[in-house]
Formats: structure tokens, C-alpha cells, sequence
């Protein structure tokens, strides 16, 4: 599909509507190909009107949050992608333990936030590289707890009209990585957790660095990667499959398993988004030999097609 430039009216040139840019400085794994047209709302309403722009162009509209757990086509990448990274802030009541952040904002930073004000409940988070509305779309978790266990309303957008409405936590059929919003056509712009009031902010921010030091120590934070690659097909661990297999350190091309966390790619000497495709494929079919199990991918894949969602 050929777009005419002419069709972006004044009010989206005002909105930094931006034309081929590289979606690999948006990802975690640093690949990824050209974006057909990009933006970076500020607020709801400048995503509002981009969705509302890309419905009248009849062009496809696809959102991106850190990128920290994708895999894009290294191909131009049709339509609109829409980067919700600078719809952040969050308000953390201290007293309550509400916290309302939007979509955009750093787990990270919610996680070191929310252990100063005492609230425990969110120190697992403190090593997760995304941002809140991609953690509640996979249902993010760590160190045995999950964003699921949190959530109270979320309020999302429609990719299809723009328009806005809220959902409650039974609304979004959440599930071990898993929710509808996987499914639907919906941009999480907000959501509201409830933490637990009352603790003593130093052994909360205690609790969290040892949680940060752990993560750091046992995944490969030196270089780009996506977090972890594949469910954990449970009792069983999938890194303890592909570790048993002796397949740390296996590489195509500029993607190589991790040394460190066997089930980590890591992009190791600019990796294209086809060597890292091509890896994920080797992994399931060589677990599926030794072991008779089909593992199921955690990262989610951009600009692939119907056909490659492993």
C-alpha cells in the first residue's frame, strides 16, 4: 500500500508524525525494520487522533510499549506503529496503597516508587525493562508474583473507533502469561493497582534491590535481548530444557543463545530480526525431539504474518 503524503493533515504534523523509522532503537533486542509511519503521543488525545487518522487512511495501526519483549520483521512495517512510551506518570498514594500510572510508565521506576511509600507488592517488578501497559497485556510476573495479582481497572483504548473505556481485572481473562488483550484490539492507556499499606519503606526497598541484584546476576543485562523467550511449559522450566540440550552459546547469524540464562537470546553482533526467527524455531524443533514438548513463545512478534507466531 502506497500512502500519499498529502493525506496527513496539519493537526497530525503537529503530532510528530514521523515517516520510515528504524523500530530497532524501540526495541530491547535493537532489530527490527522501518515503520511506514510512527508517532510517540504525549496523551490520550494525540493517540486518539492518530488512531482516528490511521482508521481514515485505512491503514493498519499497531502499538509498541519499551519493546521489551518483541521481535520485529526486519521488512517495512506497514501502516502506523505507535510507540506509548511518553504516555507515563503515575500518582502512588501512600496511605491507600492505590497506585494509577499510565500505560507508559517503567516498571522499574513504579516498582522503586510504590517500596519508598512502603507498599509492598510490586518488588518483583524492579528488573522487568517495560512499561506497566505491556505488563499488564502479558501478565508480566516474577519471584512469584504477577501484575494480575495487582490489578483493580484498566482503561484501554479501541485500535478501530479510538475510543476510550474501562475494564475490570474479571474482564480480562487472565491466565500464566495471558490475557484477552493479547487477543483484542485494545491499547492499555491506564491502569489502576491496589498494593499493600503499611510497610516499612526500608525493608520494602531492601526486598526490592535483592531482587534487582538477583536479576542482573542470573539474566544477560549486558546485552540486547527481549527478556525471556519461551513460556515455561509448567512443572518444567524452559531454560532447564535448552540448558539439558547443551545448547548455551548456539548461534545464527548475531543471535546467540545466552551463556548466562539458556533461555535468553541475546543479540551478540547485530543480529538480524530473521537470525533471532530462525533460533526460536531451532530451539522448539530440537526440544521437541529430545523431549516431546512444544515451547510456547513469550515474546510476541511484529510484522511476521499470521503464519509465524511459533
Amino acid at each position: 500500500m502506497v500512502l500519499h503524503y498529502g493525506s496527513i493533515t496539519p493537526l497530525i504534523k503537529e503530532l510528530n508524525l514521523q515517516s520510515l523509522v528504524s523500530l530497532a532503537n524501540f526495541t530491547t533486542l535493537r532489530v527490527g525494520g522501518k515503520a511506514e509511519f510512527f508517532a510517540e503521543p504525549n496523551d490520550p488525545n494525540e493517540l486518539q487522533l492518530l488512531i482516528n487518522w490511521a482508521h481514515t487512511q485505512n491503514i493498519p495501526c499497531q502499538v509498541l510499549g519499551a519493546g521489551s519483549n518483541l521481535l520485529v520483521n526486519d521488512k517495512t512495517l506497514q501502516g502506523l506503529s505507535v510507540c506509548t512510551r511518553k504516555l507515563n506518570g503515575a500518582k502512588v498514594n501512600g496511605d491507600t496503597g492505590l497506585v494509577k500510572a499510565f500505560a507508559g510508565e517503567p516498571l522499574p521506576s513504579l516498582s522503586r516508587r510504590a517500596a519508598k511509600e512502603g507498599l509492598h507488592g510490586l518488588e518483583w517488578a524492579i528488573g522487568i525493562p517495560g512499561t506497566l501497559g505491556g505488563a499488564v497485556v502479558m501478565n508480566a510476573g516474577a519471584q512469584g508474583g504477577c501484575i494480575s495479582d495487582l490489578l483493580k481497572t484498566l482503561t484501554v483504548m479501541s485500535l478501530s473507533e479510538g475510543k476510550q473505556f474501562e475494564l475490570k481485572k474479571e474482564d480480562l481473562l487472565y491466565g500464566y502469561r495471558h490475557s484477552r488483550l493479547q487477543e483484542d484490539d485494545l491499547i492499555v492507556i491506564s491502569a489502576t493497582l491496589q498494593l499493600e499499606a503499611g510497610h516499612n519503606s526500608d525493608e520494602v526497598c531492601r526486598k526490592t534491590n535483592e531482587n534487582l541484584i538477583h536479576r542482573t546476576s542470573t539474566q544477560p543485562y549486558s546485552l540486547p535481548n527481549c527478556g525471556s523467550v519461551f513460556r515455561n511449559p509448567e512443572p518444567l522450566k524452559a531454560a532447564q530444557l535448552i540448558d539439558g540440550l547443551g545448547l548455551k552459546g548456539y548461534r545464527i547469524g548475531g543471535a546467540e543463545i545466552s551463556n548466562i540464562h539458556a533461555n535468553f537470546i541475546v543479540n551478540q553482533a547485530a543480529a538480524s530480526a530473521k537470525d533471532i526467527n530462525d533460533l526460536i524455531s531451532f530451539i522448539q524443533c530440537e526440544v521437541e525431539k529430545a523431549y516431546g514438548l512444544k515451547l510456547h513463545t513469550e515474546v510476541k512478534f511484529l510484522g511476521f504474518g499470521s503464519n509465524s507466531n511459533h
